[in-house]
């Protein structure tokens, strides 16, 4: 695919140290060919959906402009899910690292191992809101306004833990934001 198209990302960690693991998913979508991050939300901590005997995860979404077709965004995406030993147990188990294609510009795609839109980005507040903090108009193809889908996600614990400018590692090195005016 040779057009640049906007892609938005969401990642998600709940084990071995959730928040370098989403810090270091960002540096390594960055680094990956075809795809150039222009933005990326604060860190939020989150309750677990779906098996809840498990830590609370780390959540975020990144904003990016890329050359990649959706399945080879998605392939890119795995890739990295592997090199951080990403195992798939059961549905909605434990992860160390969960990326997710939530939207392709304004593309709706359903195939085998692709649902663009991601099918419930709009239930989640744990995708509304980092999603919002990088694109506040993002429109969600057959959903609508993002913002419009916030108010229905209040009874579901939220909260941000760093913002998007700087990030404290538990080394304590500093990792700057990755961002570009809009």
């Amino acid at each position: 695919m040779s057009r640049e198209a906007i892609a938005h990302i969401g990642l998600g960690s709940n084990l071995a140290n959730p928040e370098a693991q989403v810090l270091a998913a960002f540096d390594e979508i960055a680094a990956t060919p075809g795809i150039h991050l222009e933005r990326r939300s604060s860190l939020y901590r989150t309750a677990p959906v779906g098996y809840d005997n498990q830590p609370d995860f780390i959540n975020a979404v990144a904003r990016v402009r890329t050359t990649l077709a959706p399945q080879a965004l998605l392939d890119e995406l795995l890739a990295i899910e592997r090199t951080h030993g990403r195992v798939r147990e059961f549905l909605n188990a434990p992860r160390t690292l969960d990326l997710d294609v939530l939207l392709y510009e304004d593309e709706r795609i359903q195939t085998e191992t692709l649902n663009i839109p991601h099918p419930r980005a709009h239930l989640r507040a744990f995708v509304l809101l980092p999603l919002l903090e990088v694109s506040p108009d993002v429109v969600i193809p057959g959903v609508g306004a993002a913002s419009s889908w916030i108010a229905h996600c209040q009874d579901q614990p939220i909260s941000r833990i760093a913002d998007a400018t700087t990030v404290r590692l538990a080394v304590g090195s500093v990792v700057p934001s990755v961002r570009t005016p809009a």
